[in-house]
């Protein structure tokens, strides 16, 4: 079993909001992390000298999370660095909001192929990694609305809960190869995501929420950490839901 300082920690989406707030954290402990992005080339440059300046080693690299093509390049070009990631945040991922009879076709499509079939690649083509040496950790970045769902979110929703489903079907699948998969499954955070809600709106979900507030993203980014710890190795197959008990 590696120590944490000895693992690389790939992170997809890994450029802002919850994707940044985890590199961070794993730099914090002297981490080598991979920050994943699209299109985002400036931000995932911020957030690395933000890594870089804790004092870990970083790497960023693009790849469209609905490509293998892309995918398979990346971790390619990965390992030709000698970078073979130990542990897998798979935090790429986009929202969708409006009434299901809305919905097109193209808009199914496309968050389906990034929330869902983006988990899917990323894991398939890095846990042989982790197979092979008996070691290694999957965490998911999920959402509350996988687990209770959300109106005028079905599409959104629809993929988180096949995250959870995925996320406690693999843990069974790895757990005789050492490596556990976990979800965290995040309430409301500060984040752009909650940019289509307006004040009133903001304020209203507050006040739903017992704590009476949004989550950092730096909380979710402490769970997260946790759960990659060699220590953690006896929790897998779960879905932890950090939502300051909106949903108990």
């Amino acid at each position: 079993m590696k120590t944490l300082k000895e693992t690389t920690v790939l992170i997809t989406g890994g450029s802002r909001g919850i994707g940044a707030a985890i590199a961070k954290r794993f730099a914090a402990e002297g981490v080598n992390i991979v920050i994943h992005y699209l299109n985002s080339h400036e931000k995932a440059n911020e957030t690395a000298r933000k890594c870089m300046a804790l004092g870990a080693n970083v790497m960023t690299i693009s790849a469209d999370l609905r490509s293998y093509d892309q995918l398979l390049r990346m971790r390619d070009k990965l390992a030709s660095h000698g970078v073979r990631p130990d542990v897998l945040v798979n935090n790429g991922g986009i929202s969708h909001y409006g009434l299901l009879a809305d919905v097109t076709e193209q808009e199914w499509d496309n968050v389906m192929a990034v929330n869902l079939k983006g988990m899917f690649l990323a894991s398939q083509l890095f846990m042989p990694h982790m197979i092979s040496q008996r070691y290694g950790r999957i965490i998911n970045v999920s959402s509350v609305w996988g687990l209770s769902g959300a109106s005028c979110e079905v599409l959104y929703s629809t993929t988180k809960g096949g995250m959870n489903a995925f996320t406690k079907a693999l843990a069974k699948e790895l757990a005789p190869s050492g490596v556990t998969v976990n979800a965290v499954a995040p309430g409301a955070v500060d984040t752009e995501m909650l940019e289509n809600f307006d004040a009133t709106e903001r304020a209203a979900l507050e006040q739903e929420i017992p704590v009476g507030r949004f989550a950092s993203t730096e909380e979710i980014a402490s769970l997260v950490y946790f759960l990659s710890l060699p220590e953690s190795s006896y929790i897998t197959g779960q879905i932890i839901s950090p939502n300051g008990g909106w949903l108990t």
